[in-house]
């Protein structure tokens, strides 16, 4: 199985460690980036060491704080990561089928843990098709 890197802010660190038992139990190595407790942290700093993991590791990645939606702002300023702040699992299947998505954004304050394992589940397995979708990413 792929290694999956991961991180959190404080806001997002309950449902960071959900996920990640979820994720060894389905036998996926974790790379964790972070943080490491409630305290508070500064989520852009997470959203940096993740993407450039994912970059460097051509993994995939996963990123929560309590909205989801400041983690995918930072994490979307490195050229070439494609993250996606997802609250459905439709939305978390068509961003990886039409946008290659490579890090997934949750927010734990706005998504109960169940929902956000079947929309990690869903996102892992879904697969990008290419084709028309392909030269758009290019165009990024």
């Amino acid at each position: 199985m792929p290694e999956i890197i991961i991180g959190s802010d404080h806001g997002g660190f309950k449902l960071k460690n959900i996920i990640i038992a979820h994720l060894k139990e389905l036998g996926f190595e974790i790379k964790d980036k972070g943080c490491y407790s409630e305290e508070s942290c500064d989520y852009p700093v997470i959203a940096k060491d993740v993407a450039e993991e994912v970059l460097n590791s051509g993994n995939k990645g996963i990123l929560i704080c309590g909205t989801g939606i400041g983690m995918s702002i930072a994490a979307n300023r490195y050229k070439g990561i494609r993250a996606s702040h997802c609250t459905d699992t439709y939305t978390a299947r068509l961003t990886r089928m039409h946008n290659d998505s490579n890090i997934l954004c949750l927010g734990e304050r706005i998504t109960g843990s169940g929902l956000a394992l079947d929309i990690v589940d869903i996102w892992l397995k879904s697969e990008f098709e290419g084709g028309r979708h392909l030269k758009r990413i290019n165009m990024f």
